[in-house]
């Protein structure tokens, strides 16, 4: 398994790596100053979440200027299995309010069938390797409340929770947006 950093052009092989999960819990979050607490809840009919459905990676190019971006594959024998994509200075992103020092993990996702494996874990460690190498001493990633495998994930990888925008989202009501930090000064 090796991975690389690859042009805009191969977000089409980027985007044959599956992102869809089931949703069988939610985090149900409530904040006091300067804290939060998660407490996990089942939801009452599990779902399929595909992030893919609203848009896929391949139509990124399309949307926002991708010079400043980074976007990693993950290949085992020539096939994708995981990547992720890093956004970083670039005006048209919100998220990065500007900042030369900040990025954000725009993407990560891994095959089903590899997902445990530590192939999450290996393309976080290359996202934040590939922001510390452009001065970045912070990342930022994006998810719901909804999306609690992910939720773990980024805390065991060392990141706080940042931010909660309660039902973010028009075209899926009752989804929290969390967005999750990770200083990269150490």
């Amino acid at each position: 398994m090796h991975i690389n950093n690859v042009a805009p052009n191969d977000l089409a092989d980027y985007a044959k790596i599956p992102i869809s999960f089931e949703v069988g819990s939610r985090f149900d979050i409530t904040s006091e100053p300067g804290s939060f607490e998660i407490i996990e809840q089942q939801v009452d009919e599990v779902w399929l979440k595909d992030y893919d459905a609203h848009e896929s990676p391949a139509a990124l190019a399309n949307r926002f200027d991708l010079q400043n971006w980074g976007i990693l594959l993950a290949c085992e024998a020539d096939a994708p299995i995981g990547g992720c994509i890093i956004a970083h200075n670039s005006a048209d992103v919100d998220m990065l309010r500007g900042r030369s020092d900040l990025a954000v993990l725009w993407d990560i996702r891994v095959v089903p069938e590899s997902r445990g494996s530590g192939l999450g874990k290996q393309l976080f460690t290359a996202a934040i390797n590939w922001a510390k190498d452009r001065g970045c001493t912070e990342m930022h990633i994006e998810t719901q409340n909804i999306n609690v495998p992910a939720c773990k994930f980024y805390q065991r990888m060392g990141c706080h929770l940042h931010s909660v925008e309660r039902n973010a989202y028009a075209a899926c009501p009752g989804e929290d947006r969390l967005i999750w930090a990770i200083d990269l000064r150490s």
